[in-house]
């Protein structure tokens, strides 16, 4: 199916690898050209089509400095992935996380796309059109624990922002949109001090054994992988979808039982 991308401009944050990776190179595959923000960026170095951007998406203005690279480069922007995020396992549960952590994890996970989406709805309402597409997570609502609070705070208030924005810039062209992932296998979760190993190191058992007990609860058996997430943003971004906005696709392997 041609997902009538090619030509299209599209930001990914947090491109350098994992999911932000895959999705470029869909991105790619598709025909796009991709600006794409990392802190690092040695994957995307050479990469035919694509803009690497070493920028600091932490920062008040890095978001908006990426927004504005690829506006003065291409003259337009079609696509804004907001997939730039992490986790960090609070051992110590709620009363052990401080708000100094709370505060981290809120930069990272929401201001980082509260501060691109807003650079980016510039550029998409003065022409008229544009797909937003935000990594939320499945900690987002389900199960939420002591373990990842800061963090599913931080995705929710990224689906609920998300939301909104899809009822107040759907009038002008404007989707809106997030996926939300289980446990996918990238280096936030079987990575050094991934969640794995975090997980394994204060149960005392081995990281192998923590994404076994983990792939217990999946109906498929495995973690996702980023290449099969990124395929679900790419669609989103496509206008085969234009009257999709405002929801929050899971994307977890059958690891939430109900809905």
């Amino acid at each position: 199916m041609d997902l009538e991308l090619a030509d299209k401009v599209a930001v990914v944050t947090g491109a350098n690898k994992g999911i932000g990776f895959a999705v470029t190179r869909a991105l790619l595959a598709e025909g796009a050209y991709v600006v794409a923000g990392s802190l690092t960026t040695e994957n995307l170095d050479g990469l035919d089509r694509v803009t690497a951007v070493p920028v600091n998406l932490l920062t008040s203005d890095g978001p908006a400095l990426l927004v504005r690279r690829a506006v003065d480069q291409h003259g337009r922007l079609d696509v804004l992935v907001n997939n730039v995020g992490a986790v960090r396992i609070r051992t110590e549960g709620f009363l052990g996380t401080s708000d100094e952590e709370f505060e981290w994890a809120l930069q990272m996970d929401f201001f980082t796309c509260l501060r691109a989406t807003r650079a980016a709805l510039g550029p998409m309402l003065e022409q008229g059109s544009g797909s937003i597409v935000n990594v939320a997570s499945v900690n987002s609502f389900f199960q939420p624990d002591a373990a990842t609070i800061d963090y599913g705070v931080a995705k929710a208030a990224v689906v609920n922002l998300s939301k909104s924005l899809a009822q107040e810039f759907g009038p002008q062209g404007i989707r809106v949109n997030c996926v939300s992932p289980g446990q996918v296998s990238t280096d936030l979760w079987l990575g050094e001090h991934g969640v794995a190993e975090t997980i394994g190191k204060a149960t005392g058992v081995d990281a192998e054994t923590v994404r076994e007990m983990a792939v217990a609860s999946i109906a498929t058996g495995r973690f996702s992988s980023p290449d099969e997430v990124a395929s679900l943003i790419t669609m989103l971004a496509s206008r085969r979808l234009a009257n999709v906005t405002g929801v929050n696709y899971v994307i977890d392997g059958g690891l939430i039982k109900t809905t």
